[in-house]
């Protein structure tokens, strides 16, 4: 089997190598191609991804190619994982939604549209070429904003499947919180990518006990600490929202906090450069402890248990994918992506049919797909105009004035990347 990562270099990658070595038996992989344009940053994590699997005895081999073609080329299954622009962009899309008064962040508002234009042409250019070269080939997106790509992969025909952590990062949480394997939670896992809540959390599978009521009342705080909104909210919402709700359900006080200390960008880019520093080691053969404040946490074996269903059959049976709504959501099209528990197979993605949705969230949704879609219509075909329209339709702008300002920093910044302004 052979698996590619497009964005290789990335230094999130060691966790997706510790992954793969560990869940030898779930995924068989023969061949692990990371393919990435900065050789530099290649070389430094091949060396290592090839380190961790020596030390774990996996018997696969890494290649590492700055060429795109070469790597796509009779893979399996296809991982994106790639930053147009890198930190220095997203830096950017942190800094000039401030200025404004509006959250600065990478994935939703103001800088997840700047993500989302300079992201999706160069990921349907990638798709395009993985068609052309293998079109059987599975493409995993990882790639934020995940929704808005997804959805682009996906109305471009691609087959495609979008993945995040948010739900198996709670999963493990409510797991040692309620002391039992991860395994035995199923979660009603329901939104879109980064606008999602748990309205269950079921012991044992889709059909067993809802254990959501006893967690609360015995770990609510703990909980509502981890998301940083207060006990009182998660329990007059009776759900637990991802920890992404906090930019929509405390957005001023974010914008305060924001203003006062460095941005994440920042961080991680001091982060990501002890990392590599570490990685030149060559003594060093498994992923260091820093690389889980890096973010992306469990990435590894949601990629894992995604891949092997697609590939062969042998994923767990339900999970948590980005993929098209289909009329799981009766109030949204149905080609939204969604956020929700699946049945994954080699057919693709099958979501499990969701309970009524409180109209509180169910708002909130429709309203976030409806700016979803005029960010993907600005991605696909430019335009001041479209840019401007998404950003008035997105819950944390809506007024035209921030909206105008907002559009005219965008496209100032991001001007190298949009091949329209």
């Amino acid at each position: 089997m052979k698996l590619t990562v497009v964005g290789g270099g990335s230094t999130y990658t060691p966790e997706l190598v510790d992954g793969f070595a560990r869940l030898r038996d779930t995924l068989p992989v023969g061949e692990l191609v990371l393919m990435d344009p900065a050789e530099d940053r290649l070389a430094l994590v091949g060396g290592l991804a090839r380190r961790i699997l020596a030390r774990q005895g996996h018997p696969g081999r890494i290649t590492t190619t700055t060429d795109l073609d070469e790597a796509v080329d009779g893979a399996d299954a296809v991982l994106l994982q790639l930053r147009v622009g890198g930190q220095a962009a997203r830096q950017q899309d942190e800094t000039w939604p401030l200025e404004c008064g509006c959250v600065g962040q990478e994935t939703t508002g103001a800088g997840g549209l700047a993500k989302a234009l300079r992201t999706v042409p160069v990921v349907l250019d990638i798709a395009d070429r993985v068609r052309r070269t293998n079109p059987r080939a599975w493409i995993i997106d990882f790639t934020n904003p995940v929704g808005i790509v997804t959805r682009a992969l996906l109305q471009a025909g691609h087959r495609a499947i979008g993945l995040c952590n948010v739900a198996i990062g709670l999963q493990r949480t409510f797991a040692r919180l309620l002391d039992v394997a991860p395994t035995d939670l199923h979660l009603d896992h329901v939104g879109l990518n980064h606008l999602t809540w748990e309205t269950a959390v079921r012991l044992g599978g889709p059909e067993g006990e809802d254990v959501l009521p006893k967690l609360l009342t015995a770990h609510g705080d703990t909980i509502a600490t981890g998301l940083r909104l207060p006990r009182p909210l998660l329990d007059t919402l009776g759900t637990i929202p991802s920890y992404y709700l906090r930019y929509y359900y405390a957005h001023d006080e974010v914008v305060r906090d924001l203003r006062t200390k460095p941005s994440r960008a920042a961080e991680v880019a001091d982060m990501e450069r002890r990392l590599l520093e570490m990685y030149a080691d060559p003594a060093l053969d498994e992923k260091p402890d820093l690389l889980a404040k890096r973010g992306g946490a469990y990435y590894s074996e949601a990629a894992v248990d995604l891949a092997a269903s697609l590939l062969g059959n042998t994923g767990t049976p339900y999970q948590v994918v980005n993929t098209h709504n289909n009329g799981t959501l009766p109030f949204l099209p149905d080609d939204a992506v969604i956020e929700v528990q699946a049945a994954v197979s080699a057919k693709g993605a099958s979501p499990l049919p969701v309970r009524p949705v409180d109209p509180v969230y169910a708002g909130l949704m429709a309203n976030v797909t409806a700016y979803e879609h005029l960010a993907l219509e600005a991605a696909l075909h430019g335009g001041r105009d479209r840019v401007f329209r998404a950003l008035l339709a997105h819950p944390l702008i809506g007024q035209y004035a921030y909206a105008e300002t907002l559009t005219d920093r965008l496209v100032a910044h991001n001007r190298e990347h949009l091949a329209w302004a």
